[in-house]
């Protein structure tokens, strides 16, 4: 398959910036079964965060699939493990189980990452919420979708930092969206303390930062062989959208009737991309969508792509620092 696609030297995790763009010949409508085909992930194992339902349960479903031993972490636990089940019925055999992880507490990422032993080959940042309608914050007083979507996960990667430098050639996956487009990372007002609450611009802000923890990790951790990359999924109809469903509008609905929507496994494809595929070997620090390296652009109209302030070198480290700093208070 890599000699067919695009022959990629292994040498250890290559730089985020100065690169030729990684293509493959995948595509929008790739599924999640295509990209894992021929891919034995046998003795691997994953952690995906927001198993319980949407692109998290199909990405779990295909890793498993495959072979790797899967945990769900989850916020419920009962969902997770029906979700388990399901994928048992499917894939006979599979070690696939629920863990508790709710990503705004402190404490549970604490028992979360105190529970897990032995090396961590794979792990889906993967879990969030979208476009709150009004301003909720964490115990913390951190604005609700910055704690969950990027202060979360961050606690949680750096939290089994060890237990993916323990396995070689350890991957990060970072979930955003083409909603990073709306906002960089706003150092002055993360929680939005002095500027007025806007829905998407909290959930752009996020966003952003989900890809710019994949480029500092790519780059922090590259010596401790783990790769880290980031994705646009697609849009796909899963709980994520329940806020814009709620007293719906007329312009919304007719956003949502022409969206060039996904299946579930047209959705999970790039995650699996990221995850599992051979093409991805000693790849790190970058941003996909439609199974491909999304191109550079700053185009304001452009609904694809990666804009310059997700991918800035110098916010990835200063956010680093930042959030460091923000989960020792």
């Amino acid at each position: 398959m890599v000699a067919e696609e695009q022959q990629i030297q292994n040498d250890g995790p290559k730089p985020a910036y100065d690169h030729e763009r990684l293509t493959t010949r995948y595509g929008f409508h790739t599924t999640a079964n295509e990209i894992i085909e021929g891919v034995d992930l046998s003795g691997k194992r994953a952690v995906v965060t927001g198993g319980a339902s949407g692109i998290g349960a199909e990405t779990a479903k295909v890793l498993a699939g495959a072979g790797a031993e899967v945990t769900l972490a989850v916020r419920n636990v009962d969902a997770g493990r029906r979700v388990a089940d399901d994928i048992l019925k499917d894939h006979p055999g599979a070690k696939v189980s629920a863990a508790p992880l709710d990503l705004v507490d402190r404490g549970s990422v604490a028992k979360f990452v105190e529970a897990w032993s032995g090396p961590l080959h794979i792990l889906v940042n993967n879990a969030g919420i979208m476009a709150l309608p009004e301003l909720h914050r964490s115990p913390e007083g951190w604005e609700l979708q910055f704690a969950t979507n990027y202060l979360g996960h961050f606690n949680l990667t750096l939290g089994l930092h060890d237990a993916l430098a323990t396995a070689a050639g350890a991957r990060i996956v970072s979930v955003s969206s083409n909603g990073h487009r709306t906002s960089p990372i706003v150092f002055d007002d993360l929680h939005f303390e002095r500027r007025a609450y806007e829905a998407w611009l909290a959930y752009g802000q996020s966003k952003t930062g989900n890809v710019l923890l994949a480029v500092e990790a790519g780059k922090r951790w590259a010596d401790d062989g783990i790769t880290a990359n980031a994705l646009m999924p697609g849009g796909i109809r899963t709980n994520l959208q329940r806020h814009q469903m709620e007293n719906i509008t007329p312009e919304i609905q007719e956003i949502f009737d022409n969206y060039p929507w996904k299946t579930l496994q047209e959705g999970a494809a790039t995650s699996i991309l990221l995850a599992a595929s051979p093409l991805l070997d000693g790849i790190t620090g970058r941003y996909f969508e439609d199974n491909n390296e999304a191109e550079l652009t700053t185009d304001p109209d452009s609904d694809t792509g990666v804009r310059p302030h997700a991918l800035d070198p110098n916010d990835a480290t200063r956010l680093w620092d930042v959030a460091t700093e923000l989960l020792r208070s």
